[in-house]
């Protein structure tokens, strides 16, 4: 019998919330979590200045108030403190016992997309080498940044005893390491996947590197609000942020046989390689055109079928316009029909976290028949002409969202959620 996989529970944390909650208001609401960072403002680089002051941060984030041992705390980077928040809401969400049994551990697993890792930790660890030499960098340093002490560290606080890593694709590694859990379930490795994504590397040095690509929005920094803008004439740039956005799947019968609910069907993933440059798309998209065929062959659909992309959306003027055309090649007539919106416009891109992120967003969706907006959307683009949900959010129910994420290297990863129709 087909094996099939759905979303019992959901969790995010973002630059609009802590919470769940929070964070779906916020961008209902259209609102904007892009703010100053003040301290970036009088930093001197050799008489030079940060191109780039503002970013999603989370805000108001109290890491002992999501990780159980408070010792545990100051041995792990932010980034495993956002896992933490938005695993423990999406655990919750899922009606689980706070630890598998070793018999229910055994046919659980956890992994969990990380771009860049624990950038913090590292620059905060080389600070200590330099000003109070070696015996001052901590033992835990390196458990502190490894991007699998993500998983690792959920995995020994569930007691998930199956699959246990991190992907690391870039801007693509949360959707990854969701369609990968979602795979583990299909192919009768495990019964239950803790998955997503998450990132927290908003430095100064992470900043400077991404201008220096001409990568980040440079103009503005004196109305941050209205810097993100995808899909707009005027963009010229993606604004970082930080975060993470957690899902539990589970098989169907395990699901139900344990009396949880059921949010959305996962039925779809697919993954690509434009195989032609390390940070600028394929032409016309074509690498991500192959992504979404795979998702919808594996999920049985026809294109007309999906009614709601989450878009990556980056805001910069060569992803936007591949992601315009690689729907347009794939949707054909019906593109014109899709609503499509960025919701990096709000939280800005959160590298690795932006597919778990945004698939939540995504399962959201369907529960609460609310797309969300691309806010700052003031000016079409001629060469982006698909609905993108501009500026306000709209009330509609669809059966079926899409979830894009792109990366450097040209690696691509889709999701197909459908609404659970038993």
């Amino acid at each position: 019998m087909t094996r099939r996989v759905v979303v019992t529970g959901v969790g995010m944390t973002t630059p609009l919330g802590v919470t769940t909650d929070e964070s779906w208001q916020g961008l209902v609401a259209g609102k904007s979590g892009i703010v100053s960072i003040e301290e970036w403002k009088t930093l001197d680089f050799g008489g030079h200045k940060l191109p780039v002051t503002i970013g999603g941060r989370v805000p108001n984030f109290d890491p002992e108030a999501w990780v159980e041992q408070k010792k545990d705390v100051k041995r792990m980077d932010r980034f495993i403190q956002l896992a933490f928040a938005a695993s423990h809401q999406a655990w919750t969400a899922a009606g689980l016992p706070p630890q598998l049994d070793d018999a229910q551990g055994n046919r659980a697993g956890c992994i969990v997309g990380v771009g860049l890792g624990g950038l913090g930790g590292i620059l905060s660890a080389y600070d200590n080498l330099r000003e109070k030499g070696p015996r001052r960098v901590s033992a835990f340093f390196i458990p502190m940044i490894v991007s699998n002490l993500a998983p690792g560290n959920l995995s020994i606080r569930y007691n998930l005893r199956g699959a246990n890593w991190a992907p690391a694709s870039a801007c693509a590694s949360g959707s990854h390491g969701i369609g990968e859990a979602f795979m583990h379930i299909l192919q009768g490795r495990a019964d239950l996947m803790l998955t997503g994504g998450v990132e927290s590397a908003l430095d100064p040095l992470a900043i400077a590197g991404f201008a220096s690509m001409h990568a980040l929005c440079t103009t503005g920094n004196d109305d941050p609000a209205r810097a993100s803008r995808p899909f707009e004439k005027k963009r010229n740039g993606f604004i970082m942020g930080e975060g993470a956005g957690m899902l539990v799947l589970e098989e169907l019968e395990h699901a139900r046989k344990r009396g949880a609910t059921i949010l959305a069907e996962l039925v779809g993933y697919g993954s690509s390689s434009d195989a032609s440059h390390i940070t600028a798309p394929a032409e016309n998209g074509e690498g991500a055109q192959r992504a979404f065929r795979e998702a919808l062959t594996q999920a049985k659909l026809n294109p007309e079928a999906v009614g709601y992309i989450n878009a990556h959306g980056t805001s910069t003027y060569f992803n936007d316009k591949s992601e315009t055309d690689a729907i347009k090649g794939v949707f054909g007539a019906h593109a014109k029909k899709l609503m499509v919106s960025s919701t990096k416009s709000m939280i800005g891109h959160l590298l690795g976290g932006a597919g778990g992120v945004e698939a939540v967003i995504s399962v959201m969706t369907l529960l609460r028949g609310v797309i969300p907006p691309t806010i700052n959307y003031d000016e079409p683009d001629p060469e982006c002409d698909l609905d993108y949900v501009p500026n306000t959010a709209r009330e509609v129910k669809v059966d079926v969202a899409q979830s894009n994420s792109f990366g450097f290297g040209g690696t691509n990863a889709v999701l197909m959620f459908r609404r659970f129709q038993g």
